[in-house]
């Protein structure tokens, strides 16, 4: 987990890859760099959060079984809904999004990312399943009132090795094209809005004397 300072914005990064390395986290790490590029450039800091829902599958799938959350969990679920934007990238199986990123998101609650902006990406084999974003991802994080930005980035397995027409490099592919433009979206909209301020638990508690009924004299 990074560190953010007290003037820096902080974007969780929520990947959703099944393996080490994946597709999925390659598209997310783009998408992260070019938005920490977008907001220094327009004169602000920022922190990437990364979480690797992969590594909290267990973890995930005993809180929805049992209700009870393991720490890391908690953490994973307090840095997201604790950002002041959210990069969400999953891969797409049989048209949609894939079961962890599911899990994780009915994990954070309808009402963790009112008013959040968003970004949207996604992964797959084909290009045939780039609709799932739309008929998928969009519907969901408007049921969590989040601000999704109008950009999302689907990357298909040959958009990794596509290069411009220079031929030099991929920095002018069509998919570093659609990174960077929705990166700057995330960042104009990011910026717009209030950061988020980080809160103590500990300043939200009943003290102890107020729990402790207080003692009814004796009638005379």
């Amino acid at each position: 987990m990074s560190e953010v300072g007290p003037e820096g914005y902080r974007v969780a990064v929520v990947t959703a890859g099944l393996r080490e390395p994946s597709s999925t986290r390659l598209l997310a790490d783009r998408l992260g760099e070019a938005t920490v590029l977008a907001v220094t450039e327009r004169g602000e800091r920022i922190e990437l959060d990364v979480v690797d829902v992969r590594l909290l599958a267990s973890a995930m799938t005993n809180a929805l079984l049992t209700g009870v959350e393991a720490a890391e969990l908690g953490d994973a679920l307090r840095r997201v809904t604790g950002a002041d934007a959210v990069i969400a990238v999953t891969p797409i199986f049989s048209g949609s999004y894939n079961g962890l990123f599911k899990m994780f998101f009915d994990l954070l609650g309808e009402d963790a990312l009112t008013g959040t902006p968003v970004l949207l990406g996604a992964t797959a084999g084909t290009p045939r399943h780039s609709l799932a974003v739309d008929h998928a991802l969009r519907p969901l994080f408007a049921y969590l009132r989040a601000l999704v930005v109008p950009t999302a980035v689907f990357a298909a397995t040959d958009d990794f090795g596509q290069v411009g027409p220079t031929k030099r490099s991929d920095d002018v592919a069509p998919l570093a094209q659609r990174v960077t433009r929705a990166a700057g979206e995330l960042a104009d909209l990011l910026l717009s809005r209030p950061r988020k301020r980080p809160t103590d638990p500990l300043t939200d508690f009943t003290p102890f004397t107020h729990l402790i009924p207080t003692p009814t004299p004796p009638a005379k």
